[in-house]
């Protein structure tokens, strides 16, 4: 069952990034060409830059599952064994606080933003462009609660996968 919901997780994550990926390339492009005809669109600046945003937040949230971020497993790997899963421990519980600050704090800036609305877009609420950010912390929460298993078993074998070092084939997967 862990498994069918962290594939599902995974599945939805990555059709939401592409979604947002697909869009923006699609804003971007109408922008350009809308300029190019000398008629640009008054929103194609605060749209595109929100959508970013959202790409950065949720593709984050994505590379999280996958462990695809920058990190250091060659310093958990050089460690003896029996400290391997405490490193790893430790570092989980860095990140987890990170994102859950962030979250909180997130959802308080939402408060703070109530009544507000795009400048261009004025009938689009402010606090929806930036739930993005507690709801992004979140996810990255739950990608990395998904993930630990599978970090924890790598701990108490051989080591932890180094991404840098492994064929790209492998990172795909």
């Amino acid at each position: 069952m862990f498994a069918a919901l962290r594939s599902a997780f995974e599945r939805t994550l990555t059709a939401f990034v592409i979604f947002l990926l697909a869009s923006l390339a699609v804003v971007v492009l109408l922008g350009v060409a809308c300029r190019k005809l000398e008629i640009p669109l008054v929103w194609y600046d605060e749209g595109a830059s929100i959508m970013l945003a959202w790409l950065t937040y949720y593709g984050a949230a994505l590379a999280a599952l996958k462990r695809a971020h920058i990190g250091f497993p060659g310093l958990v790997n050089s460690m003896p064994p029996h400290l391997r899963v405490p490193a790893v421990w430790f570092g989980e519980a860095c990140v987890i606080g990170f994102f859950g600050l962030l979250s909180w704090f997130g959802y308080q800036v939402l408060t703070i933003l109530q009544g507000d609305t795009m400048v261009s877009l004025t009938w689009v609420p402010t606090q929806l462009t930036q739930s993005v950010i507690p709801i992004g912390g979140v996810l990255f929460i739950i990608a990395q609660l998904l993930s630990l298993p599978e970090v924890l078993q790598q701990a108490r074998g051989a080591g932890l996968v180094d991404h840098e070092q492994a064929p790209v084939t492998a990172v795909l997967k």
